[in-house]
């Protein structure tokens, strides 16, 4: 079991995670920064989220990985 956050960025601002999950895998961790995405894109917003990415990082604040809003959009038609 690991904690991580999912702080979420594009070139114009960042959202940081204050609070975090605890994960017991990356593939754990990889489907809650899905869920962030879904999450954020279903809020009644005018953002274009396509340019956002979720970096998923450990309580050294070290990158693991990332997953662009994109790959979880899908493309636009």
């Amino acid at each position: 079991m690991t904690q991580v956050y999912f702080h979420c960025s594009n070139s114009r601002e960042v959202r940081v995670d204050q609070f975090g999950a605890v994960v017991s895998s990356l593939a754990e961790a990889r489907d809650r920064a899905a869920c962030v995405v879904r999450s954020l894109i279903m809020e009644q917003s005018t953002e274009d989220w396509r340019d956002w990415v979720v970096h998923v990082s450990d309580d050294f604040d070290e990158e693991i990985f990332e997953v662009s809003f994109s790959s979880v959009l899908g493309k636009p038609n």
